[in-house]
């Protein structure tokens, strides 16, 4: 029976465009047919750039629709709407006002999938999040849906004034055209390991049950796991939330106008239960800089009753970066004073500083900050290889790479050495990465 592919790459035009989506459509184009699908025969849909939410809807139902196995490759950038907030992949005339009506809205996908018989349909996903996204992401799973495999990553943004590559699925294309097509499992292996250091601050995506050479990755929903290996389950959930699964509704026809649905929320992408061992190494980094008193901050307020979270993303899409992380710094000293150091609290709100320092292109702070959320983990009895713990050691080395000062860099190295003697990651070759690498730095002024 034929196999069905669907490539779709979309980015919004203009600056709003965080990933160059359709650049790697002329690569996975030149892959046969029947390797891009795994059968003997295929049918190929792409979809490069589309401008309407509606035309991709028709597209996708109709390959859904096809008998045989699936495929669907996706390129993009996720962004969230303003009045539900709800993930939707931003197509060419998206703009974060009109998310709502000009993007594809995530749950759509997962809709049309629905009916699709258990073990036919694989997505291959290589997306960027933007800031208020790459937050949302840590308290929901990207599902797509029981019974289909997903593999790939989710990259948070990229530096200002800069259009990333879609390295993943590149590399998947490039091995692809080999004329080879591995288990997706594999594929996926092979194409992580093609991003080196560059992925480690990556959400990697891959279904619960795949075989892989690295211990088992911590399970996320009934479909789709987050693996470790490039930062996965850092993401804890706020402590205000309690996860609930309500079903989302079927997508409205052609004719209707967008009306995105509840999240279906997974209770098991929790971090570990509250600490009792209570931690300094927060403060024992040197060059650190301590959190703002609620005094001492000029970052606006959230008011009560309003989400904290929504209030930072709202500071750092509108580029005020130091108002964001004031705030964020004055709730990472309240749960201090509440809850200790070593309390998950308090290293959230540190990890919320992290990503922030990232959002404002200062991989220095981001990573000294989550070389500190590691030591604080690890010296409150968390295992090395706990995920919480590889992933703030995943992220600090990706941040470590993007430092262009040699003193800071060899600085922050040498504590990255330590860390990663102890914790090496999934990934092979990360603490070997950091000792050539501080071996090259040692020559440089």
């Amino acid at each position: 029976m034929p196999g069905t592919v669907l490539l779709l790459a979309a980015s919004p035009a203009g600056k709003g465009c965080l990933v160059d989506a359709a650049s790697v459509l002329p690569v996975l184009a030149a892959v046969p047919p029947a390797v891009l699908s795994g059968t003997e025969t295929a049918n190929v849909v792409e979809l490069a750039d589309p401008l309407e939410p509606q035309a991709v809807l028709t597209r996708l139902r109709a390959a859904a629709a096809a008998p045989g196995p699936l495929t669907v490759f996706v390129t993009g950038q996720l962004q969230l709407d303003r009045r539900q907030r709800l993930p939707h992949l931003a197509l060419a005339r998206t703009t974060p006002a009109t998310v709502r009506y000009t993007a594809l809205p995530w749950h759509w996908i997962r809709e049309e999938l629905r009916l699709r018989a258990a073990g036919t349909t694989s997505l291959v996903l290589d997306l960027h999040a933007d800031p208020e996204t790459w937050e949302w992401l840590r308290a929901h799973p990207l599902d797509p849906g029981p019974g289909h495999a997903v593999y790939g990553r989710i990259a948070p943004p990229p530096g200002r004034r800069a259009v990333a590559v879609p390295a993943y699925m590149k590399a998947v294309a490039t091995i692809l055209r080999s004329g080879h097509r591995p288990r997706l499992a594999d594929l996926h292996q092979q194409a992580v390991a093609r991003l080196g250091s560059d992925g480690y601050g990556d959400l990697l995506l891959a279904p619960a049950s795949a075989p892989a050479p690295t211990p088992a990755p911590a399970s996320v929903s009934a479909s789709a796991a987050v693996v470790s290996g490039a930062g996965g389950p850092a993401f804890v959930p706020r402590p205000s939330e309690h996860p609930e699964h309500p079903e989302p509704s079927a997508p409205p026809e052609p004719s209707a106008p967008p009306e995105p649905s509840e999240p279906s929320r997974s209770s098991e992408l929790s971090g570990p239960p509250e600490l009792s061992a209570a931690s300094d190494e927060l403060a024992h980094l040197p060059g650190r800089s301590g959190a703002q008193a609620p005094e001492e901050s000029g970052a606006a307020t959230a008011e009560a009753g309003e989400d904290p979270h929504a209030v930072i993303s709202d500071a750092v899409r509108s580029g005020r970066h130091a108002d964001a992380d004031a705030l964020a710094a004055r709730h990472e000293q309240a749960a201090l004073r509440a809850h200790g150091p070593g309390s998950e609290e308090a290293l959230h709100w540190a990890e919320v500083r992290a990503d922030l320092a990232m959002f404002a292109g200062d991989p220095v702070r981001s990573c000294r900050t989550w070389l500190a959320v590691a030591a604080a983990r690890l010296s409150a009895g968390q295992a090395p290889d706990a995920p919480a713990v590889e992933a703030a050691v995943d992220r600090a080395h990706h941040q470590w790479g993007l430092i262009g000062d040699p003193a800071g860099a060899r600085e922050l190295g040498s504590l990255l050495a330590d860390l990663r003697s102890q914790v090496p990651g999934r990934r092979e070759g990360a603490l070997e990465h950091v000792r050539r690498q501080l071996g090259q730095l040692q020559t440089q002024g």
